[in-house]
């Protein structure tokens, strides 16, 4: 049910309250002229607000953190964590705020800004941020949303009226994100490494209460707690990879307790196939190449093992040998969801054995890589391959001979071409398509945004007058760079 225009915002302060050693109370920057950019309809209508008040003046106040309703805390979030392998004890929300939680059907959501000024955990920076890196974030996660792929969600993006300094002077804006909590890997490393271990299970249990109800009955919650988290990522490291999504910087502050992607900065989808894939301009040594995702997970998550070590067991050397061995369940999980995912892709029959699955994937990926060919588009392509014609297909590939053999061995084991369609999209956020959206939107036109968020917003279903938004790249694109937006 919405709130009425001009209703009161029932937010709750559970992080807050629950772990004040987490946080720091602190108030958004003030915005003297707010203009909202976009706002989530239906994202409002799920969290009881009503959008014509988000549109007000009192409404866009709400959004940007100015005006907060009674019994709502807003917070800077603590957390540490490791940025490209080397760890930072204090980083924190440098610039965001928690604003509190909306309780649902589905349970607690937070609601939280970027972008809404400096806090304590800034290190010196302005704590803004510009209209393109905010929508871009937007684009995205309602990509990865219509994508089935656990997300976080933004709910709107105001511009402020002011300037943000980067490389040259930028419009400034605030995203508004829903989450169904905003606890990392990083939360935990904040928490053990100032060696408190009551704040530590305090806040380990405020995870097993939000994410991971079962594992309060297990024999040793933390333990469940760690192999609850084990499963959630791989399965969403395996949905990355299916879509050919790379996050870009894979920081352990940036993986979720809760499964669910955040901090969409140098992110973007790959376009040619190629495991070695880097967007961000500060991955140099390609770190968090596509390729290279279920790897680092697998590292993101022995870090946060080895914070849960004083409550799995006090004695040290049982408690390793037992989060090496729940740590080991994470690449079976991996291998079991991603193959699933591949296979659904290929539109295999279900009595394709694993010998000739695992054949046949290895010498398609290579024959990707070889050519390259559009990962996304040559997926698509498959159904109607399936419905008899091959040459979609077939056309994008250097060497016919191969994929000609290729397609003679698959075609027999494929049965379902509209269940292909189902999991193999069309639209995706493409990296040409992003920019000039950005661009415009920066410029003051929305209409590409639009655009491309109409798209993009039912990936799988076909229509007219969006092929344009099907298509990869002009081969005049060039090298693609994206950046982190601070």
């Amino acid at each position: 049910m919405s709130l009425a225009p001009g209703a009161s915002v029932a937010l709750d302060d559970f992080f807050a309250r629950e772990l004040p050693e987490m946080s720091i109370r602190w108030q958004a920057a003030t915005a003297d002229n707010p203009r909202l950019l976009v706002l989530n309809d239906v994202l409002a209508d799920a969290l009881g607000l009503d959008p014509v008040w988000l549109r007000s003046a009192d409404g866009l106040r709400f959004l940007l953190g100015n005006s907060v309703p009674d019994g709502a805390t807003p917070v800077a979030q603590a957390y540490a964590g490791h940025q490209f392998g080397g760890f930072v004890p204090r980083l924190g929300d440098g610039r965001a705020l928690l604003l509190g939680e909306f309780r649902t059907d589905d349970g607690l959501r937070d609601l939280a800004l970027k972008g809404s000024g400096a806090t304590p955990f800034s290190r010196g920076g302005d704590g803004l941020a510009a209209v393109g890196p905010m929508l871009r974030e937007y684009v995205i996660s309602e990509a990865m949303h219509a994508l089935g792929i656990p997300t976080t969600r933004s709910l709107a993006v105001v511009a402020t009226g002011g300037q943000v300094y980067r490389d040259t002077a930028l419009p400034g804006a605030v995203l508004a994100r829903v989450a169904a909590s905003h606890l990392r890997v990083g939360s935990f490393q904040y928490a053990a490494n100032h060696g408190d271990r009551d704040v530590l299970r305090r806040l380990a249990d405020h995870a097993i209460a939000r994410h991971h109800p079962a594992a309060a009955d297990a024999p040793n919650r933390y333990v469940a707690l760690f192999d609850s988290v084990v499963s959630v990522q791989a399965e969403l490291i395996a949905r990355w990879m299916l879509v050919g999504f790379v996050h870009g910087v894979m920081n352990t502050d940036n993986m979720t307790i809760s499964g669910e992607t955040i901090d969409y900065g140098p992110c973007a989808f790959m376009e040619d196939f190629d495991p070695v894939t880097v967007f961000s301009s500060i991955d140099y040594a390609g770190r968090y190449a596509y390729g290279n995702q279920p790897a680092i997970a697998a590292w993101n998550l022995a870090r946060f093992a080895e914070t849960l070590l004083p409550l799995i067991d006090d004695d040290a050397d049982r408690a390793i040998k037992v989060a090496t061995a729940s740590l080991g369940a994470f690449g079976p999980q991996y291998e079991r969801a991603w193959s699933a995912g591949m296979r659904a892709k290929l539109g295999l029959r279900p009595d394709v054995d694993d010998e000739l699955f695992t054949a046949l994937n290895r010498d398609l990926l290579d024959l990707l890589a070889q050519s390259p060919v559009d990962y996304t588009t040559f997926f698509r392509s498959l159904s109607a391959a399936v419905r008899g014609d091959t040459e979609p297909a077939r056309g994008l590939f250097i060497d016919l001979a191969g994929i000609d053999a290729w397609l003679a061995r698959w075609a027999p084991l494929a049965t379902d071409a509209d269940a292909m369609d189902r999991v193999n999209p069309l639209y995706i956020p493409r990296n040409h398509l992003v920019e000039e959206a950005l661009a415009a939107a920066t410029a003051d036109d929305l209409a590409p945004l639009q655009r491309l968020l109409e798209a993009v917003s039912a990936p799988y279903d076909e229509r007219p007058g969006l092929e344009r938004f099907a298509q990869p790249a002009p081969p005049d694109f060039g090298d693609y760079q994206t950046f982190c937006g601070t």
